[in-house]
């Protein structure tokens, strides 16, 4: 292996030629890692009731619950048009935003936490 030595400043710094690899090798660890369990926000968690109502499982990620409610409003066409960052809400959204008869598209996520079980 390879090594130089270079002065930066009153201290010294040993440099190393990185070490070859295969992309073999790299293909297996990225296999590994993809293969292994969710954690974070894409690990599913049991949800209230009424969201539970909302995505139609007692099981899900975060990210699933968001992009379920983002399906929602696109396909019910529930953005305000003059401000795409308002969403109206109805009925079955209100029943998981709190009542709310406006929200904003930064909120959802905030506001789905609640909903969330929190496990040991």
């Amino acid at each position: 292996m390879a090594s130089s030595t270079r002065i930066f400043g009153k201290c010294c710094r040993a440099l190393m030629a990185a070490a070859k690899t295969t992309s073999a090798a790299t293909a297996t660890v990225t296999v590994t890692k993809a293969r292994g369990r969710p954690n974070g926000i894409l690990k599913p968690q049991p949800v209230s009731p009424a969201l539970a109502n909302f995505i139609g499982t007692n099981e899900a990620s975060r990210t699933d619950a968001v992009k379920k409610v983002w399906e929602y409003i696109k396909t019910h066409n529930l953005q305000n048009p003059a401000n795409k960052r308002e969403i109206h809400c109805d009925n079955k959204l209100k029943t998981i935003f709190d009542g709310k008869d406006k929200v904003g598209f930064l909120e959802i996520a905030r506001l789905l936490t609640q909903h969330f079980q929190k496990t040991a």
